[in-house]
């Protein structure tokens, strides 16, 4: 297998039009490396080379690494079903660089480029539709940070007196939990706070 991925290596460098700043063989992986001014240029001539062919997008994932200048590594998996062969192509951003779209290269990278969005808040310039789509629309934050609280910011939880689900501060009592000894079948304080409103809804 690695022999397939050093001729694929060489192809690569032969052809001049590619503008890349490293090319390695990892475990059977080849990991191109570009800037992201050159990334929409590379990733055409991978999907449109006859000898390339690398047609399906498989996947978009973000890598975030606060203790670099370039904090986001966004790496973009490919796939030629021709030549049963696989690609990475890795470009390295600033937390407020924007990256090229590559929705006209590939339709399937619409959503995918979504989910780095919401999980990591790297934004995608000329993206037709960029807006969350794991979390919901009032969620702060971007959950695959790694300076994002494990707790969150906001809790979520149905309210009886306002007869819907509302947003709270995260409240860790104990540091974690808000142990509760009373009888598990009466439930926890604002439970029970909320069953007597209900309560007195009801009655009025």
């Amino acid at each position: 297998m690695s022999d397939i991925y050093l001729n694929l290596k060489n192809t690569i460098l032969e052809n001049k039009e590619f503008k890349i700043n490293s090319i390695e063989l990892l475990h059977d992986n080849l990991i191109l490396s570009c800037n992201k001014e050159s990334l929409v240029k590379n990733i055409d001539i991978l999907k449109r080379d006859k000898s390339l062919k690398f047609r399906q997008l498989i996947d978009i994932a973000g890598v975030d690494y606060p203790q670099k200048i370039k904090r986001f590594e966004v790496i973009y998996l490919l796939l030629s079903h021709e030549n049963n062969l696989r690609i990475s192509i890795k470009i390295c951003i600033n937390e407020n660089e924007i990256v090229p779209t590559l929705t006209s290269i590939y339709p399937s990278a619409n959503w995918q480029e979504r989910e780095v969005f919401d999980m990591y808040g790297i934004k995608f310039a000329d993206h037709p539709d960029l807006r969350r789509i794991l979390t919901d629309y009032e969620f702060e934050g971007y959950p695959l940070r790694k300076d994002f609280p494990l707790t969150g910011y906001k809790e979520v939880r149905y309210s009886a007196e306002h007869q819907k689900v509302i947003y709270e501060p995260v409240k860790l009592a104990q540091d974690y939990r808000d142990f509760d000894f009373e009888s598990p079948w009466e439930g926890s304080d604002y439970i029970k706070k909320e069953q007597d409103k209900a309560k007195e809804i009801k009655n009025d």
